[in-house]
């Protein structure tokens, strides 16, 4: 039996076979519940009042500290940290020798030599691979996001993490503060007093308007979740489930999953044999219509994913020799594509199809069927022009939309079509049931999608600029 990553894909015929047919299905975000009212409502109040965010459970934290944590993060970062000072946070993105992306996550800068990443498994499996192996004079820790299915079983984390989000939410935090509260910078992190408790801060925006990220030890996570709610029921604050949490990033531009680009370069043979056969990376499941027999097929490249102004060229880390090859001027660039209404109904009513074996399940509102997710885009000549990774429906655009990367020569306002479902009846994913392939019209939209965000997110986050 396999006991690591290389060793399976060693006994595999194909590694995006192996991808294609994982049992994982869709991404789970844990424990939280799924909805407080319904996700609809929940969708709103980001938009109209105020939500809370509970982030607690579906990120891994990894903590690294030592006289050679910043050098760790900036040999395995396309960021530059020539700047980043205490107390600030800073979207960290690594890639492999290949050029291709890993993942992504925040960094936070929260003592002299000590950093936490937040962020998904790929991440932070790189970071500990790296601390671990490298040589480096660092201490780490690994707590790693809550399980999928407790089944009852206790469950703990190092911090609660929240957000308050929305235009009300300076109201809810002044008053939380028994005051007025200054707004500190994009992505610089503060205090606030909360139930006597002093409680870390991060200004964050991922709802367009100015709020809080706030994080403090798990055992205060109740009473500090009640007070904020209690706080801001005035204000029409909203708790949100994880089933409208995952779908916020419609609206806001975030591709949050890219396939890892882990699985072919031989530089990254030591990594593949370090990872465990029941990683992350070993069971994560491609969905969608697109299909190569080459892995590499499914690599993102920094500028596909919109983070191109990332890519500093001051210091020397994993992947730049492959990263100075690339023309920036010739990549796919990110866009929204807003699904037509009339494909996007024969989709949504296909479980009541009685006749025949109807179309792949659209799920709402988060519609993705694997945990890495691949839907091919046509051009008018049937030419594949990119692939949409990120699918589903919004309440306060009532649209259908999805994320993708596309030839950078297609125009925002082309008509262009979303091959929605997988080929030859389905895959044998357990999210998947024998179906055929619908063609959705789709036109190519901005990202972000919301004219709120687009318009108040700071350069970089899930836009263009850099941080």
């Amino acid at each position: 039996m396999a006991k690591n990553l290389q060793e399976l894909l060693d006994e595999s015929r194909s590694t995006v076979e192996l991808l294609r047919i994982s049992k994982l299905g869709t991404y789970i975000y844990p424990v939280v519940p799924t909805e407080f009212s319904n996700w609809r409502r929940e969708q709103k109040a980001w938009r109209h009042t105020a939500v809370l965010y509970d982030q607690t459970h579906h990120m891994v934290n990894f903590f690294l500290k030592g006289p050679d944590a910043l050098k760790l993060l900036s040999d395995t970062g396309i960021n530059s940290f020539a700047n980043f000072p205490l107390n600030t946070a800073k979207q960290f993105v690594p890639t492999a020798s290949n050029g291709g992306v890993i993942g992504d996550g925040i960094l936070f800068h929260e003592a002299e030599n000590e950093y936490v990443y937040v962020g998904r498994a790929p991440g932070a499996n790189w970071l500990h691979f790296h601390a671990e192996t490298g040589g480096y004079d660092v201490e780490w820790r690994y707590d790693d996001r809550s399980p999928s299915r407790p089944y009852g079983h206790l469950v703990t984390r190092d911090y609660y993490r929240f957000q308050i989000q929305g235009p009300n939410a300076w109201p809810i935090i002044e008053k939380l503060n028994g005051g007025p509260l200054e707004k500190v910078k994009f992505f610089h992190m503060g205090y606030l007093d909360i139930a006597g408790s002093r409680v870390r801060t991060l200004r964050h925006g991922m709802a367009g308007a100015p709020g809080l990220e706030l994080w403090g030890p798990y055992a205060e996570h109740e009473k500090i979740r009640n007070a904020i709610l209690e706080a801001g029921a005035e204000f029409g604050i909203e708790p949100c489930g994880s089933r409208a949490y995952s779908s916020n990033t419609l609206e806001s531009g975030w591709i949050p999953s890219p396939l890892p680009a882990i699985y072919s370069s031989e530089a990254e043979r030591a990594y593949r044999e370090w990872l465990p056969a029941d990683s992350y990376e070993a069971i994560n499941a491609i969905a969608g219509s697109f299909v190569s027999n080459n892995i590499e097929d499914y690599y993102l490249n920094p500028w596909e994913l919109g983070y191109g102004s990332f890519v500093k060229f001051d210091h020397d880390f994993i992947g730049r020799d492959a990263l100075e090859n690339i023309d920036p001027e010739k990549q796919r660039r990110k866009v929204t594509l807003a699904w037509n209404d009339e494909d996007l109904a024969k989709a949504l009513t296909t479980v009541l199809d009685r006749d025949g074996d109807g179309y792949q399940f659209f799920d709402l509102p988060n519609a993705n069927y694997g945990s890495s997710n691949f839907d091919a885009v046509l051009d008018a000549d049937g030419t594949n022009i990119g692939v949409s990774l990120f699918t589903g429906v919004t309440a306060n655009e009532k649209r259908g939309l999805s994320l993708a990367t596309v030839d950078r020569d297609v125009p925002e306002g082309a008509e262009v079509t979303v091959v929605w479902g997988e080929p030859d009846g389905g895959s044998e994913k357990t999210t998947v049931e024998p179906h055929q392939q619908l063609k959705v019209r789709a036109i190519v939209s901005p990202t972000p999608y919301s004219t709120v965000a687009r318009e108040t997110y700071q350069g970089g986050w899930r836009s263009t600029g850099a941080l």
